[in-house]
């Protein structure tokens, strides 16, 4: 019954500011109880569809504009794109260390080096490390044992994991010295993480992340 009210009210069946029929022409039109009807309204008035007037009976409304679900509409091809998500995971990575670092467990200890290693390893052997290296940062933010981490690091999603010049398809191209320092600024991570060193840990993720940043505002520049 809730979808067949919904396309009438898309149709325009039912058009904007008239009034549902009531309850019980409602019930008797579809052979539903009172209960189904009521828990029908309820759904079309979540989805901002219709409004009950106390003691006038349920409006249409007119349809809100769909607001995009968050990091949904992030352009990854974009060096201005990919600087705001380093900023905004700069805000939240480098405490995400910090925490890993005191609460994380001997298992979560070695999915950390697991990943360290991958990302690693895909980065000298100059294949694409995107999905490692988020698997990576996922891995801290799951040690922090606060779901709410990794519920975030879900939902930006790799694309938040940048790439050299936005461009993995020509890794020849990157420099020896680049990979160095990014396998650098991972270990320095994961060692202050494993040291149980929670400042470390802050300070290593906030230079490596400070430090994409800055590499690509230099692209930006350029």
């Amino acid at each position: 019954m809730r979808d067949n009210l919904r396309e009438q009210i898309k149709s325009g069946k039912f058009a904007i500011g008239t009034r549902l029929p009531s309850e019980a022409e409602l019930t008797r039109e579809h052979l539903v109880s009172r209960t189904v009807v009521r828990e029908a309204i309820a759904a079309l008035r979540a989805d901002g569809l219709v409004e009950p007037r106390q003691g006038s009976g349920v409006y249409v409304l007119e349809p809100q504009a769909e607001i995009p679900a968050p990091f949904t509409n992030i352009d990854s091809t974009r060096l201005s794109s990919v600087i705001e998500l380093l900023e905004l995971r700069t805000a939240v990575e480098v405490e995400a260390a910090g925490l890993a670092s005191q609460r994380c467990s001997p298992s979560q200890e070695e999915k950390i080096i697991l990943c360290l290693r991958a990302v690693n390893e895909a980065n000298s052997d100059r294949r694409p490390s995107t999905e490692a290296d988020f698997a990576l940062h996922l891995a801290i933010a799951e040690a922090t044992n606060n779901p709410r981490f990794p519920e975030f690091i879900q939902m930006i999603g790799p694309n938040s994991i940048p790439r050299r010049a936005l461009d993995q398809s020509a890794p020849q191209e990157v420099p020896q010295s680049y990979i160095d320092r990014i396998n650098a600024e991972h270990d320095q991570i994961v060692n202050a993480i494993l040291g149980r060193d929670d400042n470390a840990a802050r300070d290593a993720m906030r230079m490596h992340l400070k430090g994409s940043q800055e590499r690509y505002r230099n692209l930006l520049r350029k």
